[in-house]
């Protein structure tokens, strides 16, 4: 006989947050939101955490490396999308590596006999304006000079012209030796009012470059999610098909963390990807699972070793999942019972396992309201493919500049390894849709104005940190009369709103 939850399915809209006290140290300012994203043992540390509980999704039209730097530089991580090659997904794994590193490995190289046609070309393929030159147009071979934007920003009719009659010989760069701290590189960059500095070894050859604007951009960006070499962190996604050939290769690229992409994660396909992980590499490579909307789930994925758990079924914007199968679960109700079983967990077995919070969020407090019933951090869709950085053309059209955005079940996206569960290499049907969504400029711009929401509603229920506000939050269900109340109503708009 069928189980039958009599409690409704509820949404984040259907909750309000009632104020706690409002002491004189619950400022903005003081408002720490770092976050667990990886389980850990009471009383030690995890061993990633994110500096603001946002991850971008698994998803083609939101997560590519570009994504991935510039969330990274806001304190979050962008899991980059599985549904490519392997080959390629490692490449934008290591793009974001190697974007910030502090010494970076130069990879716009040229030979002196290259033309200014082909300096153009390399611009064009790795948008990068300074590029070495070295004697066999390698990373690391003998340094002869540098080109930059300056040194042929005047002769573009003149393609056919060599590389060595315009580039900055190596007679008049200002270099640093291998050994260099990033300090004292840094710090000649000032001195001599330099864009960039070769950093060589002793035979004369190139081994890095350091940039003048890594230094500025690490002083702006204070929130920015580094690893211990200094370097964007970032994820990726993996799938339960070809893990143990894609895993190895995102590893070398230097990936952070992966997790499995799926729309239902209640399975012993994701047991069976979980174990490979744990039994190739043991804790040392992190591995996020789900998506699931009870305690049953989670005790499943958290059994068999998942650093964390997506929870959610159904709940985005594009996802027809519940539409097309009939199945999930409303996402604040899903996100409170995992919260509770993730609770017991950790009392039972002293290993706390995050959990993140994915679909459902079509309100900037819609994210505060997901921490306050237990979820460590949200994954985002929708709210990241409108900004400037997401991966999809930005178009035109009656309404106005909008982005355009797809999800991984929609025939557009092609995700069959996301979905299938027969090994038949193609979508039997859709659980996604193709759309818009409106723009809306820089990420930096959209998720500044976000973290400032959250952090003042936390002080509104006067808690300073996300275990706090979880602890101490106390939540009202809303009647359809009061949702209704909670806008602009009976008055009359002007014409500029």
């Amino acid at each position: 006989m069928a189980k039958i939850i009599q409690e409704p399915s509820r949404t984040f809209g259907e909750y309000l947050l009632i104020p706690n006290l409002t002491t004189k140290d619950c400022i903005v300012a003081n408002v720490d939101l770092k976050t667990p994203l990886v389980r850990f043992k009471k009383g030690e540390e995890p061993a990633i955490s994110l500096n603001i509980p946002m991850i971008s999704a698994i998803m083609q039209s939101v997560s590519d490396d570009k994504m991935a730097v510039a969330l990274a530089k806001n304190g979050g991580m962008s899991f980059i999308y599985g549904s490519q090659t392997i080959e390629e997904q490692a490449e934008m794994v290591r793009k974001v590596k190697k974007y910030k590193a502090g010494f970076v490995i130069s990879d716009s190289n040229l030979t002196p006999d290259n033309t200014l046609e082909d300096v153009l070309n390399l611009l064009n393929r790795t948008g990068h304006s300074t590029m070495a030159v070295t004697a066999d147009g390698t990373p690391n071979g003998k340094l002869l000079g540098i080109v930059t934007a300056r040194d042929y920003r005047t002769s573009r009719d003149e393609l056919t012209k060599k590389v060595a009659e315009f580039m900055t010989p190596y007679e008049r760069l200002i270099v640093g030796k291998e050994g260099t701290t990033l300090k004292a590189a840094n710090d000649i960059i000032w001195e001599h009012k330099l864009n960039s500095l070769p950093i060589i070894d002793k035979e004369g050859n190139l081994q890095y470059l350091v940039f003048r604007k890594d230094y500025a951009e690490d002083k702006e960006n204070s929130r920015a999610l580094l690893d211990s070499e200094k370097r964007y962190m970032v994820g990726a996604g993996i799938n339960s098909r070809d893990y143990a050939e894609r895993v190895p290769a995102l590893v070398e690229a230097g990936v952070d963390a992966v997790c499995i992409d799926s729309s239902e994660g209640f399975s012993e396909w994701q047991y069976d990807t979980i174990k490979w992980v744990r039994d190739t590499y043991g804790d040392s490579v992190k591995i996020g699972a789900g998506n699931v909307v009870d305690r049953e789930g989670f005790r499943y994925l958290a059994n068999a070793g998942a650093d964390f758990i997506k929870v959610g079924i159904g709940g985005g914007s594009i996802c027809i999942t519940r539409e097309a199968k009939g199945i999930g679960r409303g996402q604040a109700s899903a996100v409170l019972d995992v919260a509770a079983a993730r609770d017991e967990y950790f009392e039972e077995t002293g290993i706390y396992v995050p959990i993140c919070s994915d679909g459902g969020i079509v309100h900037d407090y819609h994210i505060t309201l997901a921490l306050a019933m237990g979820a460590d951090f949200v994954m985002l869709g929708r709210y990241f493919a409108r900004f400037d950085e997401s991966p999809t053309a930005k178009v035109k059209t009656s309404k106005g500049y909008m982005k355009e955005y797809w999800g991984e079940g929609s025939n557009r996206a092609r995700n069959w390894a996301r979905y299938d569960l027969g090994g038949k290499k193609e979508l039997t049907f859709e659980e996604g849709v193709d759309s818009y969504v409106p723009y809306a400029g820089s990420l930096e711009d959209g998720v500044g104005i976000t973290l400032h929401k959250i952090k003042s509603t936390m002080c509104n229920c006067g808690s300073t940190t996300i275990k706090h506000f979880y602890e101490n939050a106390r939540l009202t269900l809303v009647s359809a009369t009061s949702i209704q109340e909670g806008s602009a109503h009976d008055v009359v708009l002007k014409d500029n709103q």
